[in-house]
């Protein structure tokens, strides 16, 4: 199977890593103390972007040029894809596997956090829609019937869900019989969601259009209404997702499911499942979905009390600090993921010169040897704890600016205090399950 987290340990970090666990729970202490005496009002207003990239001019070539570039791109890119998915090889010198799970699932996540929901206009499926949509002279956004509105994320998470079950249990994941059936299903379902509710369905339908999206927030560029590429404060990005149905369930199963695949390298994990009486899909299937379920519980417990400490609507806090629960996603994403996306990365770069494996070289990449790239496992270590600790630091910042919001001034402080221990319970979970090994 593809590398999982990369080639930093605990042993490897230049300080004791009792005191980089230290250290981050410091810093998440002294971050709160902080923002309750320094920011003591809301400042994140979740607008659009402001200042614009480049300045407009009369003979600029129009926003629809660049995104029906961008569709056709992703439309030539599936095609590409499915050459080896379909005739080549069920061989690991296919590069379907490294494609899937590397290039597209971990290498959204820097496209994201640079240029935003880039997948939303890279999406061939929704290409598709879109074209069959002009050739029978329909309007995209009109389906059978209206998109309901309890409907929200839900079925992007359970599309998040299905994904993760395939990455980190499903039996043959990295095979091309196990590939191809689990992307059949998922793009029939997206197209039977578009044709039944319009093009509206992507937005959030669509797991991985929501995954862009949701780490595209945080991209320091956005669009403002006139379609113009601005610049952002990325805060303000992530301030402007708002609470819907299914969100929370989303964002946890994001987060959720690497503190699983951290504890799925564990050897005492991998001893139980090993040893078990189950089937180690069937062990591996349970675990994943226990772990979700016990991210979930504290953070539906953690917000119930903040809402009940600080005055609001206990039930609804959930939702609304959803998007505070990002940014530590994505950290542990990068945590996880970076070094696979660099190392097996190159290599997939190279076997895509040759996806029917016969020796061509049509890319020009077949002799692409994978690179060190100036990894070393202090750096890999250090980056880890970095980006996890980052992450937590700017879930803080973005519960206590909405707090600030949703609580009466004289109790926001106090209501966040179920969260910080959250944060704080995360934070030491997270590290210690990363480190596992």
């Amino acid at each position: 199977m593809l590398l999982a987290h990369g080639i930093g340990g605990r042993q490897d970090l230049p300080i004791p890593f009792s005191a980089a666990l230290a250290g981050a729970v410091l810093a998440l202490l002294l971050s709160f103390a902080a923002l309750g005496m320094l920011w003591t009002e809301p400042r994140l207003s979740g607008g659009p972007g402001g200042r614009p990239v480049f300045a407009l001019r009369r003979n600029a070539v129009p926003p629809a040029f660049w995104r029906w570039a961008a569709r056709l791109a992703g439309l030539v890119a599936a095609a590409y894809f499915c050459v080896g998915l379909l005739f080549g090889p069920d061989h690991p010198d296919n590069p379907t596997a490294g494609v899937f799970y590397a290039l597209f699932w971990v290498g959204l996540v820097p496209l994201s956090l640079l240029f935003g929901p880039v997948w939303r206009y890279l999406n061939p499926l929704r290409t598709l829609h879109l074209l069959a949509c002009a050739g029978l002279r329909r309007d995209p956004r009109a389906g059978l019937r209206a998109l309901p509105e309890g409907l929200g994320y839900w079925p992007a998470a359970v599309g998040l869900a299905a994904f993760v079950w395939l990455e980190l249990v499903a039996p043959g994941r990295a095979t091309l019989p196990v590939i191809s059936a689990w992307l059949a299903v998922y793009a029939l379902a997206m197209l039977a969601g578009a044709v039944v509710y319009g093009s509206g369905w992507f937005d959030k339908g669509d797991a991985f259009e929501v995954y862009s999206d949701l780490i595209g927030r945080l991209a320091p560029l956005g669009r403002r209404p006139d379609g113009a590429l601005a610049w952002r404060n990325p805060l303000d990005g992530m301030a402007g997702l708002r609470p819907a149905p299914g969100l929370t369930t989303v964002v946890i199963v994001l987060l959720g499911s690497t503190m699983y695949d951290s504890l799925s390298n564990a050897p005492v994990w991998v001893r139980f499942v090993q040893e078990g009486p189950l089937p180690a899909p069937v062990t591996g299937t349970a675990g994943l979905f226990a772990v979700i379920g016990l991210v979930l519980l504290a953070y539906l417990g953690a917000t119930a009390l903040a809402g009940r400490r600080g005055g609001g609507l206990p039930g609804a806090t959930a939702g609304e600090l959803a998007h505070s629960v990002v940014p530590i996603a994505v950290g542990y994403l990068v945590a996880h993921y970076f070094t696979l996306l660099v190392l097996e990365g190159q290599r997939t770069v190279s076997l895509l010169s040759d996806p029917l494996n016969t020796g061509a070289d049509w890319l020009g990449t077949a002799g692409w040897e994978v690179a060190a790239a100036g990894l070393t496992p202090a750096g890999v270590a250090v980056l880890q704890v970095t980006v996890i600790v980052v992450g937590h630091l700017l879930g803080t910042v973005l519960a206590h600016d909405r707090a600030l919001a949703l609580f009466p001034r004289r109790t926001a402080v106090a209501g966040q205090v179920p969260l910080l221990l959250l944060m704080v319970v995360y934070t030491v979970t997270g590290l210690l399950l990363l480190f596992a090994a």
